[in-house]
């Protein structure tokens, strides 16, 4: 393939998903990173593209949101490795939330094997991949259906989880930035994802290394309030990848490395974390027995254990 059609290529991929990394633009064009690399300067030189932390956005400084079936299809090893990961931080009996994407959608496959546990979510593709795992609860949201990723958003979504409280949220999103936290491109899901987050004592963020440094124009989690961040194992060459995670880490996120592309991690002693000294948000005991609180926000409960949940609010 010659230059010229390799970056025809390159700037197809990237207007018709928003962003694209170059690990993936090497495999479609096939051919070297370092010469995509090459390739996508030259294009950034002529205005019809930026380059980010490991790939290309379109130009102007936001990303945005790519459909599912662009999004389902891009970094799908370090989805796979990250949603390995995230499973080992679930725990059995727990109540969380999960919200919408493919990273999510990826994790939630995992989840089916956790016995006793609850998930509460929007997302249709979360609730189809634990449809049939017969030990999981699980709880939809109200609202209106966004068609482009299968998820109920609006004021119907939100307020079916005003007063519910759950021990953890995995929310994920379209871009990652210590300066601004997690963000996303639409409004509408961007205010459903900080119902799901302001649900829970935890915040764990699912986002590959393509997404760090991306920002666009949704604002979701703030970085005070990211507990931790599950995330793949940049390139050796992406040295701003590099610096982000390290500056989320001194803002108190705790960092937790997947394995990329040397294969899914599948234990708690495979992952690789970056401690965070000092105590961050939390509850003293959260965990488990919070199960029984989102219960009896759902209506399964009766009066004597809506006091007990009130009682453990106000610790």
């Amino acid at each position: 393939m010659f230059a010229a059609e390799r970056r025809q290529l390159i700037l197809e991929m990237v207007r018709a998903n928003g962003a694209v990394s170059l690990r993936e633009l090497a495999r479609v064009v096939q051919t070297s990173e370092v010469t995509v690399r090459r390739d996508v300067r030259a294009l950034e030189a002529e205005g019809l593209l930026d380059r980010r932390h490991g790939g290309a956005v379109l130009p102007g400084g936001f990303t945005r949101e790519s459909g599912f079936p662009q999004k389902s299809h891009l970094a799908t090893a370090e989805k796979t490795a990250i949603a390995d990961l995230a499973a080992n931080f679930v725990e059995e009996g727990e109540a969380i939330v999960v919200g919408a994407g493919t990273t999510t959608q990826e994790l939630a496959r995992r989840l089916a094997r956790v016995p006793g546990l609850t998930v509460v979510t929007n997302s249709l593709l979360v609730a189809q991949a634990l449809a049939h795992a017969n030990r999981v609860e699980v709880v939809m949201t109200g609202g209106t259906l966004r068609g482009s990723n299968y998820a109920l958003v609006g004021s119907g979504a939100e307020q079916s989880l005003h007063g519910l409280r759950v021990s953890r949220a995995f929310i994920s999103g379209s871009g990652l930035t210590a300066e601004r936290g997690l963000s996303t491109s639409n409004m509408l899901s961007a205010s459903v994802d900080r119902a799901l987050v302001a649900a829970a004592v935890e915040v764990v963020v699912l986002a590959d290394h393509t997404k760090l440094g991306s920002d666009t124009m949704f604002q979701t989690v703030p970085t005070d309030l990211i507990t931790r961040l599950i995330t793949d194992e940049p390139p050796a060459h992406d040295d701003r990848a590099g610096a982000e995670l390290q500056a989320l880490a001194d803002q108190g996120v705790q960092i937790a490395v997947a394995g990329g592309e040397a294969g899914p991690v599948a234990s708690r002693p495979g992952r690789r974390e970056v401690p965070v000294p000092g105590p961050r948000r939390g509850v003293p005991g959260a965990g488990p027995g919070l199960r029984s609180a989102a219960a009896s926000v759902l209506g399964e409960g009766g009066a004597a254990e809506r006091a007990r949940v009130a009682d453990m609010r106000r610790r």
